[in-house]
């Protein structure tokens, strides 16, 4: 019979669940979307940000999404409702910023609202990869590119991140590059990391889907 304290462990290198914070990044301003809010967007009748829910609790123990408008749509779907630090539209650097102060845990592991394919046992690699390599923050790469607002980091991180925004700075691989990275390699499965951020690639994603479920 297993014990207790191996039911509550889900990473094999031992982050405990409840010890991660899932973060949605939904705060942009979704220009190429026509400024619709992205994670409202409809993707098989559900909102987009629905699909990348499910697949952060898979792996996570709480959940929070940080937006920028429409926070009482937001706040619909169950979990606490954070606006960036501060005005503007300051970027992902800013959400995640948001998310570590109010996480209460010791990861945050962080995901766009325009990425539904997200796998589910995606937090669980970034776990262990940021474990095995001794790492601060652990990021995507799908073998063709780094995804890097994919990613698990360490909430210990907040003052150098707030220090790097007050700087002015905005890009987030330079941020990473003060901190120790590991890369969590998801080769082969580049589908996974599509980012939906035009109408057209909705509806093209959507009939992908429909094939692919006709197929099976």
């Amino acid at each position: 019979m297993k014990s207790t304290e191996q039911t509550t462990v889900i990473h094999s290198n031992t982050i405990p669940r409840d010890d991660v914070t899932g973060l949605v990044l939904a705060g942009g301003r979704a220009r190429r979307m026509g400024g619709i809010d992205k994670g409202l967007v409809l993707l098989n009748g559900k909102p987009m940000i629905e699909h990348v829910i499910g697949a952060l609790r898979a792996g996570t123990g709480h959940l929070l999404i940080n937006a920028n408008r429409n926070l009482e749509q937001y706040a619909e779907f169950g979990y606490p409702v954070i606006p960036d630090i501060a005005d503007g539209y300051l970027g992902p650097l800013a959400g995640m910023a948001s998310g570590m102060r109010a996480a209460g845990t010791r990861y945050i592991v962080t995901a766009p609202c325009d990425t539904p394919l997200i796998p589910g046992n995606l937090v669980q690699r970034l776990c262990e990869t940021l474990i095995r390599e001794d790492a601060d923050i652990s990021v995507a790469h799908d073998g063709e590119r780094l995804h890097p607002v994919i990613a698990l980091m360490r909430c210990e991180l907040l003052p150098s991140l707030l220090a790097y925004l007050n700087e002015g700075q905005r890009k987030v691989d330079l941020w990473y590059a003060r901190h120790r990275l590991a890369i969590a390699d998801f080769s082969g499965e580049t589908g996974a990391f599509i980012n939906v951020n035009h109408p057209e690639e909705r509806t093209e994603l959507e009939n992908r889907l429909a094939r692919h479920a006709c197929r099976c």
